[in-house]
């Protein structure tokens, strides 16, 4: 079987583009939070990231602050492992998450998947261990086994340069067959990270809003800019995207609104 790269929507939000940037047309749009399976020739199935938690957050006053400043629209339908399950893909069968940052409609789907390794990197990690409401790390999102779960934690040294496009980025390969290489990509949140699949598509997490707003990030208004984790290198980071796309990699973020749920066709 030839590897598969398959795209779900968990949930998503709303924002009017001109209060997110300066110049932005003056009109809501939903973003999506996706959730991404490579379905690996090996029999390896790896998940980048797990979209929004369905039902009740038992957040405190930390999750209703975020959810007014960023409102999530989350059905029950939209839970990842009912949607797995519902695609014949059984949720035990995943062998790897990879979490891109810690915010909200990233970790939401974790308790569902209590078997897999975590691919995690050491700024996630210390955003767990004092997580603060302006960095969005929601604990109480988390199961209660998850500081047990089976982990790996990629830390500067898995990190080679690497050549993506003829684009140097910093890339740790996860099996060792070039087939899913986590790619550093900083400024969102600390330790946030990407994943270059099948040498083809490069999930980007939130490096940026959306695909097509790359170039707008240098325009980010004040708040939006305020909560990234690192806002200089937030915008380095969209700028060797765009030459990457330029390149001929396929760029998708996780809040794309995309058409098509095959991603390796």
């Amino acid at each position: 079987m030839s590897a598969r790269l398959r795209h779900y929507v968990c949930g998503s939000t709303a924002h009017d583009l001109s209060a997110m940037f300066r110049g932005g047309a003056r009109e809501s749009r939903e973003f999506p939070s996706g959730v991404f399976l490579f379905d690996g020739s090996d029999g390896r199935r790896v998940l980048f990231d797990t979209g929004y938690a369905p039902g009740a957050w038992r957040t405190g006053w930390r999750g209703a602050a975020y959810r007014r400043l960023l409102p999530p629209k989350v059905e029950a339908g939209d839970d990842i492992a009912r949607q797995l399950a519902d695609d014949g893909v059984d949720p035990s069968s995943i062998t790897h998450v990879v979490l891109s940052h810690l915010h909200p409609d990233h970790i939401g789907g974790i308790a569902r998947f209590p078997t897999a390794t975590f691919v995690m990197t050491p700024g996630q990690r210390s955003s767990l261990t004092a997580p603060r409401l302006r960095a969005g790390i929601l604990t109480g999102l988390l199961p209660d086994w998850f500081d047990d779960a089976t982990r790996i934690v990629l830390d500067d040294e898995a990190f080679q340069v690497i050549d993506i496009g003829g684009i140097p980025l910093r890339g740790a390969d996860l099996f060792g067959d070039g087939s899913y290489v986590v790619v550093d990509l900083p400024g969102h949140a600390d330790g946030h990270i990407g994943a270059l699949v099948d040498g083809r598509v490069l999930l980007a997490g939130d490096a940026a809003w959306g695909r097509d707003l790359l170039a707008a990030t240098a325009d980010l208004r004040a708040i939006p800019r305020a909560v990234q984790h690192d806002h200089v290198a937030y915008r380095r980071t969209a700028v060797l995207l765009q030459d990457v796309a330029a390149a001929g990699i396929r760029i998708v973020c996780s809040h794309d609104p995309l058409g098509a749920k095959e991603l390796l066709d």
